[in-house]
């Protein structure tokens, strides 16, 4: 037991050594990578709660991004910049100056609570219908905030916003969502959440509300979502209604399949994979010569990878990286 008491604060401290020596040796764009990766993690941690542990398949991660960030961004804009950038805002808005810390905050809740606002009905709905619901929440998203220009400016976009996003606040809320999930898996509601995954008849006949569960994990997905779309946005400092598209939801369902579905690990690593493969596949985008032999530039050879990449995983390895034995012990239960 002391051991195990042990192990936490050593692995913290390991990470925070770890963290400190890339921040001082990175430089500006390797750093910005490690970021990202760090972006990614969030999303595609929170994206398994929903699509991993419960068996739901949302595609509206995007728009829950876009809702935190946009918040975060009005939150944390200087006065002086939104007073020649947006002068139309509120009074209350245009005064507002948070530090980032309680902007952070505020950006996930505004998502959580928007989960919870369209959750209420469309968690009612089954399979491909489902699906499609959430992709309509996010096209909506992108709609409204492309139409509110007094607030957002529109298709132009908000810059200049300030670079609060670190290496620090990257990973410490990476590191809090996916401690978080750990203790979900090992929680009475993470076990409800695998009966309703399993068998949904079943989990209601013992007792477990499905609607009830099914909300606590969509919006604590959409909380992290909405964390992970403000430290993007402070980190690129920019911020329009297409930054989070579809293309964004698709790398992040690719990064969950590939990790493994509900698994604590699986996520990290697909995220952590899916960040770095397109930027070693760059150099096919960009053409090489290897000994004389000159290989012109392949536009879109990255995408078309990574979809074949996808295909072989649901394939030959369903389980993902992390979900082989989940995979082995159900193929031997079928036997």
């Amino acid at each position: 037991m002391s051991a195990r008491r042990l192990l936490a604060p050593a692995s913290l401290g390991l990470f925070a050594l770890l963290l400190a020596a890339l921040q001082g040796r990175l430089d500006d764009y390797e750093l910005r990578l490690v970021n990202v990766a760090g972006i990614n993690i969030l999303l595609a941690a929170s994206l398994n709660l929903t699509n991993g542990y419960l068996g739901v398949f949302s595609l509206g991660h995007a728009g829950f991004a876009t809702v935190g960030a946009y918040v975060a961004t009005l939150l944390t804009l200087p006065a002086s910049r939104k007073a020649m950038m947006i002068p139309d805002l509120p009074p209350w808005l245009m005064a507002a100056e948070w530090p980032f810390l309680p902007a952070l905050l505020a950006g996930g809740a505004a998502a959580a609570l928007c989960a919870v606002l369209i959750g209420y009905p469309v968690l009612r709905l089954r399979g491909h219908y489902l699906a499609v619901a959430t992709l309509g929440f996010m096209i909506i998203v992108q709609t409204i905030a492309a139409s509110l220009v007094s607030i957002t400016r529109g298709a132009q976009g908000i810059n200049g916003i300030p670079p609060f996003t670190n290496l620090w606040w990257t990973f410490a809320a990476a590191a809090v969502c996916v401690y978080g999930i750990w203790v979900l898996d090992h929680s009475a509601v993470g076990r409800a959440m695998k009966a309703l995954r399993e068998d949904d008849l079943a989990a209601q006949a013992c007792g477990i509300p499905p609607l009830r569960i099914r909300l606590i994990a969509f919006a604590a997905g959409a909380f992290f979502a909405g964390v992970a779309g403000v430290l993007w946005a402070h980190l690129i400092t920019v911020m329009t209604p297409t930054s989070f598209s579809f293309g964004l939801t698709f790398l992040v369902v690719l990064m969950v399949i590939i990790g493994g579905p509900g698994t604590v690990a699986g996520p990290v690593a697909g995220a952590v994979v899916l960040t770095a493969l397109p930027e070693a596949l760059r150099l096919l985008e960009n053409g090489f010569a290897i000994r004389g032999l000159v290989v012109p530039p392949l536009f879109g050879a990255s995408q078309v990878l990574l979809s074949i990449l996808l295909i072989l995983f649901i394939i030959y390895r369903p389980g993902g990286l992390f979900g082989a034995r989940a995979v082995l012990r159900v193929s031997q239960e079928d036997a």
